[in-house]
């Protein structure tokens, strides 16, 4: 299964972190989503389980890198099963005119 969103090195992303009814958001930037080798914990061709990903992204400074399962595979978003959490990407939008951040 290929990723549906549209991914830019160069783009800012939201991140919506959800668990036990508890959501954080935070913005991120040089997301990077990738299918995970053979052996690495990814299921063999033909099997009824979910690709897993490798997922990479800047968070204030910090490299954040993840392995999940797609959950929701979306033009305009990306949601990923990771262990208990459940982590939404979704491109940011562009900033009005004549607004800063």
């Amino acid at each position: 299964m290929s990723i549906k969103m549209p991914l830019k090195f160069h783009g800012s992303y939201k991140v919506a972190i959800r668990k036990d009814g508890v959501e954080k958001q935070e913005i991120c930037q040089k997301l990077s989503m990738a299918p995970l080798a053979e052996g690495d914990g990814a299921p063999s061709p033909g099997s009824a389980e979910p690709s897993k990903y490798l997922i990479t992204y800047f968070c204030f400074g910090c490299r954040r890198v993840l392995e999940g399962t797609i959950k929701e595979n979306r033009e305009d978003g990306t949601v990923f099963q990771v262990d208990e959490r459940e982590i939404e990407f979704s491109p940011q939008s562009k900033p009005e005119p004549g607004r800063t951040c």
